[in-house]
């Protein structure tokens, strides 16, 4: 099922400019993305900042509207599936693979290794069993609205959970 989505999503960008899709991404941010945010969980990005920690969005999602969300949010930056670019336009091949369950470990544990962070004291937040392997790697992981597999492992590992309820008006 991923590797289609992938696969429909890369024919659709391929040929496009990096400025349209970006444009695109703001969009998606302002008309889709920003209404669906659940105000608590932007409230513990904001007391992680106060508290000076650096918060990073680590998402399958394009990296481009990874970036967006994170700079709406005021978050320290973001990591996504890349896709290539040549002289300004996508060539609708990946740079690498999606960012997803092992591969978004790795990418933030390069990026701990990269700010000399202890991984013992990060934290990870998820609701998909798939992000297991980011969650093991981190001292502090919580698992948010969790689907199922992900309520079972958590319940194993004594891990805590919190349950959220969408937001009822717009940013």
């Amino acid at each position: 099922h991923l590797d289609s989505a992938k696969d429909r999503a890369l024919g659709l960008v391929g040929g496009h400019s990096v400025a349209d899709i970006n444009a695109l991404a703001e969009h998606i941010w302002e008309h889709r993305i920003k209404k669906r945010l659940y105000p608590d969980t932007v409230g513990l990005t904001q007391d992680h900042i106060a508290k000076g920690h650096e918060v990073w969005l680590v998402s399958a999602t394009p990296a481009e509207i990874g970036t967006v969300m994170a700079k709406h949010l005021g978050l320290t930056g973001a990591l996504g599936t890349v896709v290539e670019s040549v002289d300004g336009i996508y060539t609708g091949r990946l740079v690498g693979h999606t960012l997803h369950a092992e591969r978004k470990a790795h990418a933030a544990r390069d990026l701990a290794a990269t700010a000399k962070a202890d991984l013992a004291d990060c934290w990870a937040y998820s609701d998909s069993r798939n992000d297991i392997p980011l969650l093991e790697m981190v001292g502090n992981p919580i698992a948010v609205n969790p689907d199922a597999g992900l309520t079972r492992h958590a319940e194993e590992n004594g891990w805590p959970m919190m349950r959220l309820t969408p937001r009822l008006s717009l940013i």
